[in-house]
């Protein structure tokens, strides 16, 4: 039976391509599939065969282009200024916004699903006062703070012992409590369409009747474990409609792919150096500016290919090493094909996706500051140690396990025929795991 879903999505780089992919599995099973998106997706969107509807009051911006970026991270000088932005910005300042805007297009047409990327709360906001069943969209790993991981965002080592337990308990208290600044302008947003307050706003992100994270179980913690209503469904490989066409490095030595964030993060220079140490080693390399970067900025060497894009799923094929700045699509695309990593956290969530990268022993992390020589021995110590693909592989068998099946779409088709409530999967979604509430 065919069902209508309405997505709603913002200019947020990396991920925007898993979001459009779910998008368009349902639209292939024959479902009406529209998506709330800042302008400058919208080609994108229609790319997926969704219908794109654009936003009328909530803010928009465009990723690949530093002056109308939404957040403009980059110009932030903490951590903390950088998560103040992303509060203020998008998830609480403008929950209003989003709300009126989503509740507007679900009363021109009413929807069975709203399914919106995490977050946006004022679009899960406005699901939850139409009264309809709501899925957020997390594609990273499972941002909040549960029992059996280390708080999210500096990219800690799980804890051990009593000290370990107690650094997290502080630590879960410091990294939460910025968030009670946005509060108030989530409320309001809640007031305006008769909702009750809530508490805080971590209280507000478990508010939906689903929350599926688009990652890999087998990538995150094993003793980790997650409340009723998350789901593990597995992460999406697909390349963006963007990524053209393949084109290689002549030669055969090793390749190395080079990608960082298709997003503004100031990595100009960190391109530049990661091209001299390649420039030092007997490797091809094929380094990716994406869409934020002309490749025309980048000083490369001989045995460097400087490109804008590249299909990644194509080049995995071939490359013996990827380094990346750990952002969760290219790092994911490179373990799913048994492709060790080199990491280069630039900020954001790629300090956590780096740190589980070197828990599964599947690769190295250096500093965004590092010079090209420490870079090289790194990229030499993965193509050396045969360790790093051997656990890249153990992470590829579990990937292709995970996505077998579309568990995403079947999590949202059920949400939508009624026959999943909260805590009820509709199928497997990966080991057991313990709730916690």
């Amino acid at each position: 039976m065919s069902r209508a879903f309405l997505f709603a999505t913002w200019s947020g780089g990396g991920a925007v391509p898993p979001t459009l992919s779910v998008a368009r599995a349902l639209r292939e099973r024959g479902h009406g599939v529209r998506v709330l998106a800042d302008r400058s997706l919208h080609d994108e969107v229609a790319a997926s065969g969704a219908e794109p509807i654009a936003w009328t009051t909530a803010p928009q911006g465009d990723t690949t282009d530093p002056a109308t970026d939404l957040l403009q991270d980059f110009q932030a000088r903490t951590p903390m200024g950088a998560f103040a932005r992303l509060r203020d910005r998008l998830v609480c300042g403008p929950a209003a916004d989003f709300a009126r805007d989503t509740l507007a297009e679900l009363r021109a047409r009413p929807a069975d699903v709203l399914v919106a990327d995490f977050s946006l709360l004022g679009t899960l906001t406005a699901g939850e006062a139409a009264g309809i069943p709501v899925a957020a969209l997390g594609t990273t790993l499972y941002p909040f703070p549960t029992p059996g991981a280390p708080p999210f965002g500096p990219g800690l080592r799980p804890a051990t012992g009593a000290a370990g337990r107690l650094r997290d308990r502080v630590l879960t208290e410091l990294t939460t409590a910025p968030w009670a600044k946005g509060l108030p302008a989530l409320n309001a947003a809640r007031r305006a369409h008769g909702l009750a307050p809530v508490g805080s706003v971590m209280d507000a992100f478990g508010r939906v009747d689903r929350f599926l994270v688009l990652s890999p179980r087998a990538l995150d913690y094993p003793s980790r474990r997650f409340p009723a209503h998350v789901r593990h469904v597995g992460p999406r490989l697909d390349d963006p409609a963007w990524a053209g066409r393949l084109e290689l490095p002549s030669g055969d030595a090793p390749l190395v792919l080079v990608s960082l964030s298709s997003t503004f993060m100031g990595q100009r220079a960190v391109l530049e150096r990661i091209a001299a140490a390649l420039g030092t080693l007997p490797v091809r390399g094929l380094l990716t500016t994406g869409p934020a970067v002309a490749p025309a900025t980048i000083r490369a060497p001989g045995n460097v290919l400087v490109t804008a894009v590249a299909p990644h799923r194509a080049a995995l094929r071939h490359a013996a090493v990827t380094i990346t700045h750990a952002g969760h699509g290219t790092a994911v695309k490179s373990l799913a094909e048994g492709v060790p990593l080199v990491c280069v956290p630039l900020g954001r969530d790629q300090r956590e996706v780096a740190r589980r990268v070197e828990f599964a022993g599947a690769g190295l992390t250096v500093r965004s500051s590092a010079p090209p020589g420490a870079i090289a021995r790194a990229v030499t110590r993965v193509l050396r140690d045969s360790s790093y693909q051997g656990a890249a592989r153990r992470l590829a068998a579990a990937i292709a396990a995970e996505t077998a099946t579309d568990r995403a779409v079947a999590e949202l088709e059920a949400l939508a025929d009624g026959v999943a409530g909260r805590g009820d999967a509709a199928e497997p979604s990966g080991p057991p795991r313990a709730v916690s509430n």
